[in-house]
């Protein structure tokens, strides 16, 4: 792991170059992810009028958005980091990049199986709470599932994928508060309106850890085993907990020799699954919302209380995994380390797993194995 110091000599800029041009290189580092362009493939285009067209069957309509997940969603890419493993001196790192996905996270993968399942169960409306890539995801799958979408957005909130929401043809709700008052005014209305409700902790929460649980039939179709650690950002904990899942079941027929050590990296002292992993406590507790300070560089990763969090927690226990906080300043550092030794542009949250890995093996040497870090959104 990088000193303070270190950290400093690399983010900044030399003597010669003018305070605009440092703030117009922090600015592109910290750009919300993006989507892919166009975001679903021309050669869809048949399936996705069919998808959305409410004269078809509901069969036709089904069998369509299914061609379109099975072409779009997952099978994302694993590759070698082989130059951060030289830097660092741990062998066999591997990058599991989420940003290949339509809207550039790994929120398409439950956006669009929750669309599906609001399609088959004759929901005319989606509702769910973000802060700008979950309400991303969800608008373009409803918009292909020709299904109406409200979004709900803290109005303090001013994120950079307003403009693709509203281009999908979805409302936007601005409600005051924080994401957390978001998800129970989304939640109300959902109730109250007959919406299906897409948010984490609800009533479809198994759906969205299967979606994610996807990515460890996908790791272990490419490595033919389980690795030692599965590395990655937390923030609810959906996340986590569907991978460790995936993992469980595919351990539990056979498959594999092990479940890996589930590794969350996190921003400091924001997480309640950070919190409760450090102190040892029983399960999570909510933290004081007038603590958390949101930057451009944590959003996606901070809260208050962490929906998913006790499977989250329970994920890290079972599985003699640990939890560690990482900076601001080591998640830039890391965000410009990838693109140059990897090539790859990653939101800096992203590597809040890989430095919770690094930061461990900086510690206590960790034996060569196979680790994988999830790389949750694409700058």
């Amino acid at each position: 792991m990088p000193s303070e110091q270190e950290i400093k000599k690399n983010n900044s800029s030399n003597n010669g170059k003018s305070n605009d041009i440092k703030s117009e290189i922090i600015l592109n580092l910290l750009d919300g992810a993006k989507s892919q362009f166009p975001p679903i493939a021309p050669e869809l285009d048949t399936q996705r009028k069919i998808a959305s067209d409410l004269n078809r069957s509901m069969e036709e309509r089904l069998e369509a958005f299914e061609d379109i997940i099975d072409s779009e969603i997952g099978d994302t890419n694993l590759t070698r980091a082989r130059n951060i493993e030289r830097e660092f001196g741990l062998r066999q790192i591997f990058l599991k990049f989420e940003g290949t996905t339509p809207t550039g996270t790994q929120k398409d993968r439950i956006a669009f199986a929750q669309v599906m399942d609001a399609l088959r169960r004759g929901y005319d409306t989606v509702t769910v709470a973000t802060c700008g890539n979950y309400g991303a995801a969800i608008s373009l799958a409803s918009s292909i599932a020709g299904i109406n979408c409200e979004i709900v957005i803290p109005e303090k909130y001013h994120t950079s994928r307003i403009k693709e929401i509203e281009e999908s043809g979805a409302k936007i709700i601005r409600v005051p508060g924080d994401y957390e008052n978001a998800v129970k005014i989304s939640q109300e209305m959902a109730d109250k309106k007959e919406y299906y409700d897409a948010n984490a902790g609800g009533n479809n929460t198994m759906i969205q850890l299967r979606a994610y649980g996807e990515i460890a039939y996908e790791i272990y179709d490419e490595l033919r085993d389980a690795p030692a650690v599965v590395a990655m950002p937390v923030s609810n904990g959906t996340t986590l907990a569907g991978i460790y899942k995936g993992f469980l079941s595919i351990y539990r027929r056979g498959k594999t020799s092990k479940i890996p050590r589930i590794v969350a990296g996190s921003s400091y002292g924001k997480n309640p699954i950070i919190q409760a992993f450090l102190k040892n406590l029983t399960n999570c507790e909510d933290l004081s919302p007038e603590k958390i300070h949101e930057t451009a560089i944590n959003e996606p990763l901070i809260n208050w209380r962490s929906i998913d969090g006790d499977y989250a927690l329970e994920a890290i226990r079972e599985t003699g995994g640990w939890g560690a906080y990482a900076t601001d300043k080591n998640m830039i550092y890391f965000s410009k380390l990838l693109r140059e030794k990897e090539g790859l542009s990653v939101l800096p949250a992203s590597t809040a797993g890989l430095i919770a890995l690094l930061d461990k093996h900086k510690k206590d040497i960790l034996p060569n194995d196979r680790y994988v870090i999830i790389l949750t959104g694409r700058k």
